[in-house]
């Protein structure tokens, strides 16, 4: 192991193995770690301390700790630890399978909410006191600055908080990666808020480092593991349909005059539906455009070096393994193109109005009003979590949700007479963009929008279901607004429980 990224002599007899610093984790205390959409996370000490856990377990002792993260993270922390039976409360994302397994069988307590929220209510007191946070860095400074990871999540607020810092420093992460963050340290809580002084993308409001009491940091840990994210699909049929849906639509606001032929601020979700629209923005005719976003993909690097995206604004990356290596190799060149912010600023709702970001976000199933699930299955079974959706969707200048109109081979329709779980109100919703269609909702009411919605999302082997479910409803519901016949709106999710088909 090496400590030339660890500048401050005083700080060289605090370099530790993983085990010994795994060992400064309390039984029920609260871990926040670093980490978002498995960028920038710590994976040596959570592997010791999972480790550490099931010893414990194995003797008759009860070991398990509480975890806030900016986001998901990787097998390393989030699997380990689950595995191991260690967590006991996880907020505000997650994604692992066996996380989310124990979630679903009631044996870990999830708090899901958006994820601008999270530092706020940190320090607003109401999650409680943080013992000890965990924060992959790329390096320490001489003067004890820390040089961030490839993301920055709610790594400012842990440092700040804890009252015991453990660093792992990732000679994984590339060097060059100072400078390329904007760490702002002018929130505040009422009644003392004061505007945000950020009115483009590229503004720098903050700092390259973050700030640390030296005092506070009780181990570092020597590191070279690189970050997991999963790779992208190749885009198809319907991705590419979706994609071009929305190219004819961005082209339509251009002609219109409701954007500018350079659009708006991006903003787009996590998955392979979402990276293929930006892939696809990369043979358009816009120009000189830019993102303020949570994750930079595969597809804002292929924008950046066609030259079609000045600047990415984020707050990490959500990279292939391919693409990973692909900015490590060129990571002084991309630097100037991208910022990471903490999760606070990348995601603050003041931000996203005051842009005017194009939100473009994913989703489970829709119904025909256009309410939104974007995190249950049949309603009760939570996949992932909210994320950062809610913060972009309801302050956009356009909010965007899209999928393909099916799932499982054909036998689910994502359209449906009414959603098991609403993450998304309608009237957060605005345009709904299916491989068949896009239904532009705005100034639309409710019996307005789901005839165009049936017309232009929905599956054809699920519209004829979807249109006499829609003549039953406007003739027996008890209102006319929004006509809806519960039970029977509710027995579609009830067939596939019962058949695996939504099918009649």
């Amino acid at each position: 192991m090496t400590n030339s990224r660890i500048a401050p002599p005083e700080l060289h007899g605090r370099i530790m193995g993983a085990d010994a610093a795994a060992a400064l984790i309390g039984h029920e205390t609260t871990v926040g770690m670093s980490g978002f959409t498995g960028s920038g996370y710590p994976k040596a000490v959570p592997i010791a301390l999972a480790a550490r856990i099931e010893a414990e377990h194995a003797a008759g002792n009860p070991f398990c700790v509480r975890v806030w993260t900016g986001a998901s993270t990787g097998p390393e922390l989030d699997g380990a630890l689950a595995k191991a039976d260690g967590i006991e409360f996880r907020l505000p994302y997650n994604s692992d399978p066996i996380a989310r397994e124990k979630i679903n069988r009631g044996e870990m307590n999830y708090f899901d909410m958006h994820l601008s929220q999270v530092a706020p209510m940190a320090w607003q007191g109401f999650l409680g006191p943080l013992d000890t946070a965990v924060i992959e860095v790329t390096g320490i400074t001489a003067d004890g600055g820390l040089i961030p990871s490839s993301s920055v999540g709610n790594n400012k607020t842990w440092i700040d908080r804890a009252d015991r810092i453990i660093l792992e420093v990732n000679s994984w992460q590339n060097p060059a990666l100072e400078g390329m963050h904007d760490i702002y340290y002018g929130t505040r809580l009422p009644p003392d808020r004061v505007p945000i002084p950020l009115v483009r993308p590229d503004d720098r409001i903050g700092e390259p480092l973050f700030r640390c009491d030296l005092d506070k940091i009780a181990a570092i840990v020597v590191t070279d593991m690189p970050d997991r994210n999963l790779p992208f699909t190749p885009p198809d049929g319907a991705a590419r349909a979706i994609a071009g849906h929305l190219l004819d639509f961005f082209a339509h606001e251009v002609a219109v005059g409701r954007m500018p032929a350079s659009l708006l601020p991006i903003q787009s979700g996590v998955g392979n539906i979402a990276n293929a629209v930006l892939t696809g923005l990369v043979d358009s005719r816009f120009e000189n455009m830019t993102a303020y976003t949570e994750v930079i993909q595969d597809g804002m690097l292929d924008l950046i070096d066609a030259g079609k995206l000045r600047m990415a604004s984020a707050t990490a990356f959500s990279l292939s393994p391919e693409a990973a290596l692909r900015v490590n190799a060129d990571m002084a060149r991309y630097r100037d193109r991208m910022i990471l912010r903490p999760q606070e600023i990348s995601n603050h709702p003041e931000l996203v109005r005051r842009l005017g970001c194009i939100a473009m976000n994913g989703l489970i199933e829709a119904d025909i009003y256009g309410n939104v699930n974007s995190t249950h299955i049949m309603g009760s079974r939570i996949q992932n979590g909210i994320g950062g959706s809610g913060d972009f969707a309801r302050n956009a200048f356009v909010s965007i949700f899209m999928t393909p109109s099916t799932a499982k081979g054909g036998t689910i329709s994502a359209i449906v007479p009414q959603v098991s779980h609403v993450d998304h109100i309608t009237q957060d919703v605005q345009v709904l963009v299916t491989e068949q269609g896009l239904a532009d909702l705005r100034g639309l009411a409710p019996k307005q929008r789901a005839a165009l919605i049936i017309e232009k999302c929905a599956h054809p082997d699920f519209r004829p279901m979807l249109e006499d479910y829609y003549a039953r409803a406007l003739v027996s519901s008890y209102g006319k607004h929004a006509p809806s016949l519960l039970t029977e709106a509710l027995s579609w999710h009830q067939r596939f429980i019962e058949t695996g088909s939504m099918r009649p």
